[in-house]
């Protein structure tokens, strides 16, 4: 039934990514090279950044559509409230997802009321909704006082291995032909 509703939605392909374990250092090198005037990397030999493309490219996200936005609650009674409207049934924590955060690994429950027409979800575009809270998260990172990160783990590892062929884990002339979402080679 859920794997029904993720096809119908467009979500499916993105379900498949799963978690992508990363090198945690590299992640530290970029939050410390990130500037937050530009939204850019400033690396020794240019800036470079994150962009709708990459994330439409990366994760198979639509860019063009409707905002990603509107009134948020994450209390426990409103998880509820919101999970038996949509699903007809009590909360129960499981899956993967695209805004993942430090706590847990599975969606913000900010983003449920979006769920609550089905048939509308593949007309938001998430992609720039992903995009925002990199850029989100990566400003968080990048203060002084910040002891965690919650970044898009997938999102920021998968982009750095596409444009930084040099330090990827695998190499990219043996993983598979190129499709889209790129995360889930």
């Amino acid at each position: 039934m859920v794997e029904n509703h993720l096809r119908a939605t467009e979500f499916y392909h993105v379900s498949k990514i799963g978690v992508i374990r990363g090198f945690h250092p590299l992640l530290a090198a970029l939050v410390e090279r990130w500037r937050l005037e530009t939204h850019t990397f400033v690396l020794p030999v240019d800036e470079v950044t994150v962009t709708l493309e990459d994330v439409a490219h990366i994760f198979g996200l639509p860019i063009n559509g409707e905002p990603v936005s509107g009134w948020t609650n994450s209390s426990s009674d409103f998880v509820q409230s919101q999970s038996m409207a949509i699903f007809g049934r009590e909360p129960v924590l499981s899956g993967s997802t695209l805004f993942a955060d430090k706590s847990t690994a599975y969606a913000h429950a900010k983003y449920l009321p979006l769920l609550r027409e089905f048939e509308r979800i593949h007309t938001y575009s998430w992609g720039s909704a992903c995009l925002a809270h990199l850029y989100r998260a990566l400003y968080r990172a990048s203060r002084y006082d910040t002891k965690e990160m919650d970044v898009p783990l997938n999102l920021l590892f998968v982009w750095v291995w596409e444009r930084m062929l040099c330090i990827a884990p695998i190499p990219r002339h043996t993983l598979p032909p190129a499709e889209i979402p790129v995360a889930m080679r």
